[in-house]
């Protein structure tokens, strides 16, 4: 079995009193999370929790109104940001050319940070039952404040099925956003494990802008999903950020981070949606298989100028997540394959060879046994292969170059 994590999201509807109530308290968290970040910056990024207890709960319990819960809550939500970031720069390492002009990469960790973590906007993290609980029959809900626990209504419209008794509960998050205040809360749900041994149908996905997604599947059928009205809005994006940072004023400035947050949520919208239809066309006991694009920089330079900032920015990462939190639902699986050579690998004969791809054409053409091919399904029909190899029992399943017939 294995543990599956959604969350889900209710709107509040708390009176004047109550929104104040819950301001107070979130800016409160907000500004005892600086302060143990502080504290973990100035002490060589000690993360135990058991350690930051030690030399702050005393105080924050003297000086905080918090109740001692909350103040448990800070304690772990600052160590997980942390962890969070300190994951993030293991995946980015840094790039230099060295004396000899060769890339190299020099791993980072959280003594690269210059300045501590900054908690920007008021929040908090309610624990169930101790924190907020659900009462009247799940017509209210009771929250902790300040003060007094306060109860209040709430909508749950689009997460109702989740209030089942196969999802728990668990720590919940106080957000405000525009006036308006929300709840967050983390719910988790065991189901089956992916079965590498029963056979699955295995699906080889080639990521890119001109196809967002091309799938080729064990029965040697291919998928396509167009990301041509993706580049054009993202055309539009690009020149209506231009214009903005040409003017450099305080009003272009506010736009500018206004349109950064509206351009993420569709992004991530665009990756939502096709993860699900991925999910929805193949079913269960699939196994869906990626390029590993951790650390890969894409070569651009073969990119029309209008391509190529698309390409570098494009979150092909976000899709993965999605992707896999979504057939872990059904009992499928995402596994990560080396990307080397699947562009240039021809299916027929093995030769591998970077001039047979045609990018004018999008065309694979191999000089060898002239096999043809589209070259985004080419990519996909690689990663398919190599996901063979990995229910086969390679570990570590990467084309190996072959220049000559074999």
């Amino acid at each position: 079995m294995v543990k599956l994590g959604r969350t889900i999201k209710l709107r509040l509807y708390p009176d004047t009193n109550q929104a104040n109530q819950f301001l107070a308290m979130s800016h409160e968290y907000q500004r005892l999370a600086n302060l143990v970040s502080q504290w973990i910056f100035d002490h060589e990024f000690q993360l135990s929790w058991l350690k930051i207890n030690h030399h702050l709960y005393k105080i924050f319990r003297q000086e905080s109104v918090l109740n001692s819960q909350m103040v448990q809550s800070v304690f772990r939500t600052v160590v997980a940001r942390y962890k969070t970031v300190q994951e993030q720069m293991k995946q980015h390492p840094y790039r230099y050319k060295n004396e000899e002009n060769k890339w190299v990469q020099a791993s980072k960790d959280l003594t690269w940070l210059v300045k501590p973590i900054q908690f920007h906007r008021p929040q908090a993290d309610l624990v169930r039952q101790s924190n907020y609980s659900f009462v009247d029959k799940m017509q209210q809900i009771s929250i902790t404040t300040l003060g007094k626990r306060t109860k209040l209504g709430f909508t749950d419209k689009g997460f109702e099925k989740y209030f089942t008794e196969d999802w728990k509960l668990g720590t919940a998050k106080l957000v405000h956003n525009r006036g308006k205040w929300f709840l967050h809360i983390g719910i988790t749900k065991e189901v089956s494990d992916f079965d590498a041994k029963n056979n699955p149908q295995i699906v080889g996905i080639d990521r890119g802008l001109r196809f967002l997604a091309t799938a080729f599947d064990s029965e040697r059928k291919t998928l396509f999903f167009d990301g041509q009205k993706v580049l054009r809005k993202r055309r539009k994006f690009l020149k209506v950020r231009r214009q903005l940072q040409s003017k450099n004023t305080t009003s272009a400035k506010r736009k500018l981070k206004q349109l950064a947050q509206r351009e993420n949520r569709w992004m991530t919208d665009v990756n939502h949606r096709l993860a699900k239809t991925l999910v929805t066309a193949y079913g269960s006991h699939t196994l869906f298989v990626l390029e590993d694009l951790t650390n890969v920089t894409f070569n651009t330079d073969d990119l029309p100028k209008s391509l190529r900032n698309s390409h570098r920015s494009w979150s092909f990462f976000q899709l993965e997540s999605f992707l896999a939190y979504k057939a872990q639902a059904i009992q499928s699986a995402v596994v990560k394959v080396n990307p080397a050579f699947t562009s240039q690998r021809c299916p027929k004969c093995g030769l591998v060879e970077k001039a047979n791809r045609h990018h004018d054409t999008h065309e694979y053409w191999c000089a060898q046994c002239q096999y043809r091919c589209n070259d985004d399904r080419l990519g996909a029909m690689n990663i398919e292969m190599l996901g063979q190899d990995w229910l086969n029992g390679v570990k570590h399943p990467k084309i190996k170059k072959l220049t000559t017939a074999g």
